[in-house]
């Protein structure tokens, strides 16, 4: 009989020839768990996904809740459900009074989606601008915003009207005109190789969107709920955005998206036509339960007064020739070494000994570090050992 692995490489898609085929048998706060006793600290979080540990407690109850009541009952925006409504509410809450309109999506690659189709019917213009080296998604709309050619060659022709500009520019700030719709920026970017911009940058981006009349959409896909110290990244740069792009920490470990606009910008899709943008699946009940479980864990667990310091734990401990940069915020953070080769034996190393750590979309030589928001101090320490042994290794 075939076993899981072999059934996995024989029937489901391959995203890549070498697959890491870490075998996951059952997963809870900070480790994920093999079926043969293996047990890995998760730097990951399954890409920003956990940032309140795997399986959380009131995420659990609020699932089994939902379970209780319904699942999925019809297409988003018709029935009254009341996890969309109490999630929504509780979501508007927390953000600046200009952004009072949810639409609730599966994924974030949806949510760009949305923002894209939405910037352009408000604004009645078809360009859109993004930044080099940027992730927004793999659907066809959103692999036209990514900065990087190699990855949008092979699927051409996409989105006609994507301009990139350089992320982090001031120069380039000048190619946003009065025929631009949209500026689609990651609050930090992140499959980059976590480039945090200054304040003064995302604040002169914002004050040429508003001298041309152009949108401009946040992806904080990555960053949002907590990831970055603040429960949004944008906090941290004085401004707000016309559209907020979330997904990933949003759940809890539940597939959900969003984006988030003022309503004069959202009412679009309500007319001409009709259902202008639509989904089956998106702000799914149990979802919707599970992401409030973890809007209220995150909010009230004081889980973002100790992402600075544990961050900071991170930055003392990993001290090594090999590295010859850390970069990031919070606990999104980057150890920016040489070649991919040191990047793959490092990787390899830590996953053998009990330390899950990956690299980048479009910067292969650094290793992500995106640990769940709980992890402990000692957990830390310990994950910090292995990564040292792993630099210290001989070729």
């Amino acid at each position: 009989m075939l076993n899981n692995r072999q059934l996995f490489l024989l029937n489901t898609a391959q995203t890549s020839d070498a697959p890491r085929l870490i075998e996951v048998d059952r997963a809870e706060g900070v480790y994920l768990f093999g079926p043969n006793g293996e047990k890995y600290i998760d730097l990951v979080s399954g890409f920003a996904v956990s940032n309140i540990g795997h399986r959380h407690p009131e995420v659990l109850e609020a699932i089994s809740d939902q379970l209780n009541k319904y699942l999925h009952v019809t297409v988003y925006g018709e029935f009254v459900q009341a996890p969309q409504v109490q999630l929504a509410t509780a979501l508007l809450a927390l953000l600046p009074q200009q952004l009072n309109s949810v639409y609730f999506t599966n994924s974030g690659t949806e949510a760009t989606e949305g923002a894209m189709k939405i910037a352009k019917k408000f604004t009645g213009r078809q360009e859109i601008i993004a930044a080099d080296k940027a992730y927004h998604g793999s659907t066809q709309g959103a692999l036209s915003l990514i900065g990087n050619p190699e990855y949008r060659r092979a699927y051409a022709p996409l989105l006609p009207g994507i301009r990139f500009i350089r992320y982090h520019d001031f120069d380039d700030l000048d190619r946003i005109t009065d025929a631009t719709a949209a500026v689609v920026l990651e609050a930090i970017q992140g499959e980059a190789g976590i480039r945090v911009p200054t304040p003064a940058y995302m604040q002169a981006v914002r004050k040429r969107c508003d001298e041309v009349g152009a949108i401009l959409i946040f992806d904080e896909i990555q960053t949002g709920f907590g990831r970055t110290g603040r429960l949004f990244a944008f906090e941290h740069y004085g401004i707000v955005p016309d559209i907020l792009l979330l997904a990933k920490g949003m759940g809890g470990g539940m597939p959900i998206g969003a984006f988030i606009a003022n309503k004069r910008i959202m009412d679009v899709i309500k007319e001409n036509p009709i259902l202008g943008h639509i989904t089956t699946f998106g702000g799914h009940p149990v979802s919707c339960a599970a992401a409030l479980a973890s809007l209220r864990v995150i909010t009230g667990d004081s889980l973002l007064q100790h992402v600075e310091e544990k961050a900071q734990l991170f930055r003392q401990r990993l001290q090594h020739p090999a590295i010859h940069e850390i970069r990031g915020k919070g606990l999104m953070l980057c150890l920016q070494l040489d070649t991919f080769r040191q990047v793959s034996a490092v990787s390899a190393y830590c996953a053998s000994h009990g330390v899950m750590i990956d690299w980048f979309l479009h910067c292969e030589t650094a290793l992500r570090i995106a640990p769940p928001l709980t992890i402990s101090e000692t957990e830390i320490i310990a994950a910090c050992d292995v990564i040292l042994a792993a630099l210290s290794q001989k070729d």
